[in-house]
């Protein structure tokens, strides 16, 4: 006879699973079509040991920059592009543009390979050599940072890239589940009163921490907004 509890712990199971909700992103046009073939191409042929982000990973920063209709989205660790071609699907149509930073030279010449395939390649520049020095050339603003390489790296980008984030822009950091984040960035994003924190899609290797940059909500010449209502 099966135990209750495992019993239990069977239809629960199969209770979420029936009741999650997936949904696979659909093409409104023949230009969106392609970059999400050259996806779904790379996924299958590309994705072994390139350390990129998920569908859904991807599909959520997608989301992000067309919602913020970013202009100038910054990318720490390149890889083959894969997640640089899911912010391309949103500058497409906000008029932005990504600049993505890679250390490794064969990853940076796959990713402009991909790039030019996927039909993004006039709206991203691709910066070889150490992000930690690269970035210090970055001008302002950057409407979403996002952060995917060396973990203990976070809080350097962090501190040398947040003045130039825009009030209202997003910092978006990968890997963020505790096996994997650094505690110092963790504490950096959650402790500042500046800044509004939230982490999604926690997977054993994924896990995105959402930071916004919050803005200033005093008007001009620091008075206090006028009471609405009667």
């Amino acid at each position: 006879m099966i135990p209750r509890s495992v019993l239990a712990s069977a239809v629960a199971a199969l209770l979420v699973g029936c009741l999650s909700i997936e949904s696979s992103p659909t093409a409104m046009n023949d230009e969106e079509k392609q970059i999400l073939d050259v996806l779904e191409d790379m996924a299958e042929s590309q994705g072994r040991g390139k350390h990129n982000v998920s569908r859904e990973d991807g599909r959520l920063l997608r989301l992000l920059t067309e919602a913020t209709d970013a202009k100038h989205v910054v990318e720490i660790g390149t890889a083959n592009g894969y997640s640089g071609i899911w912010f391309c699907l949103a500058l497409r149509t906000t008029g932005g543009r990504l600049t993505t930073h890679e250390i490794d030279a064969g990853l940076a010449a796959l990713a402009r390979e991909n790039f030019s395939r996927a039909g993004v390649d006039q709206m991203t520049t691709v910066v070889e050599g150490n992000a930690h020095e690269g970035v210090t050339q970055l001008q302002g603003p950057i409407d979403i940072l996002f952060l995917d390489a060396d973990k203990s790296g976070y809080i350097d980008y962090l501190e040398k890239l947040l003045p130039l984030v825009r009030p209202g822009g997003l910092v978006v950091a990968h890997n963020m589940q505790p096996m994997m984040a650094d505690p110092k960035y963790v504490e950096a994003i959650t402790s500042n009163p500046d800044l509004e924190t939230i982490f999604l899609n926690k997977s054993l290797w994924g896990g995105v921490g959402v930071t916004m940059k919050k803005r200033d909500d005093r008007p001009q010449g620091g008075e206090a907004a006028p009471a609405i209502g009667p």
